[in-house]
Parts: structure tokens; C-alpha cells; sequence
């Protein structure tokens, strides 16, 4: 019951990992964009760093976290044990996400207004490499 136990919440917990970076990834470029002042080539490198940075931290919760909990003797145990881990991994997630979101909207409107400006202060039109702008 125990290795299977932790074999479900290794899978479970790295599977729901990657389908968050993908989806915070894929869907938060155009946000990335825009607070960068349309500057696509940093907007995807932060993209990139926020990820890894995210599979990093998660993950070395998710493997930290096995040493925690009294293992699981009846399958009752298995769903409670799974249920308090998986949960844990999922706040952990939404507290990242949230995390990471505060912190590109405070530097993302410092770096984009200072890319819309020149050394002077003065308005700079942003750059339009392969971005449609409203």
C-alpha cells in the first residue's frame, strides 16, 4: 500500500505540476508581453525563466513532502494520504501562481514604462516584431 501510495502521488502531483506550467506558460505570454512594453524577445525569456523557476520550486516540494504524513496501511489511508498531499501540492500551486502574477505586474509596468521611454523621459513608440498592437 505504501509504494503504491507513493507512486500515485508522484504521478498525480507531477502530472497537475506540468499542466499548470504548460497552461500559466502558453496563457501568460500575452500578459508577459504587454507589461514588458510589447518587447516580445524579453517577454518569452521571462516566460522561460518563470517556468523553470516554478518547475523547480514545485518540484522539489512535491519530493520534500514524501517524508510527511503517517503511511498509508488500508486503502482508506491511501485516499486520505493522497487527498492531504495532493492538496497541499495544489495550494502550493495556486500560491506560486499568485506569487509570480504580484510580481510581474509591479516589475512588468516598471520595465515596460521604461521601455516606453528614452533616456529623457520622453514617449518611445514600443516595437512590433511580430505583435499586432491595438
Amino acid at each position: 500500500m505504501i509504494e503504491i501510495s507513493y507512486a500515485l502521488y508522484l504521478l498525480l502531483s507531477l502530472g497537475l505540476t506540468v499542466w499548470v506550467a504548460r497552461t500559466l506558460s502558453k496563457n501568460g505570454i500575452v500578459f508577459l508581453i504587454e507589461c514588458f512594453g510589447h518587447d516580445e524577445v524579453l517577454a518569452r525569456s521571462t516566460n522561460h525563466l518563470l517556468v523553470v523557476g516554478f518547475y523547480l520550486v514545485n518540484l522539489g516540494w512535491i519530493l520534500l513532502t514524501l517524508q510527511f504524513g503517517s503511511e498509508p496501511q488500508t486503502v482508506a489511508d491511501m485516499f486520505r494520504f493522497l487527498s492531504t498531499k495532493l492538496g497541499i501540492v495544489v495550494v502550493v500551486l495556486g500560491a506560486m501562481h499568485f506569487f509570480n502574477m504580484n510580481a510581474i505586474a509591479k516589475f512588468g509596468r516598471k520595465v515596460g514604462q521604461w521601455l516606453r521611454e528614452d533616456s529623457f523621459g520622453n514617449p518611445v513608440e514600443p516595437k512590433a516584431e511580430g505583435v499586432v498592437l491595438r
